[in-house]
């Protein structure tokens, strides 16, 4: 089976909206699928982690670049 890969540019948006846009995503994508993730959020890297955890999504990469966060998520 192939999974396709999504990106999302969630840039100027703060909490809670790039989580509420990547729960949008989600629904929208099979399971297997990944999406990449651009945030300037600062508290996004612990909001992610959270999500993860507590959906059960894969979170296969949390990265912080100079000025913005990068996350690459696997839906379950």
């Amino acid at each position: 089976m192939n999974f396709e890969t999504y990106d999302l540019d969630l840039s100027g948006l703060e909490c809670p909206l790039p989580i509420l846009k990547t729960k949008k995503k989600l629904n929208e994508i099979l399971s297997g699928d990944i999406i990449n993730i651009i945030c300037t959020d600062p508290g996004s890297q612990r909001d992610f982690e959270a999500f993860a955890r507590q959906t059960g999504h894969q979170l296969i990469e949390s990265k912080q670049k100079s000025n913005f966060f990068q996350f690459k998520l696997k839906k379950k």
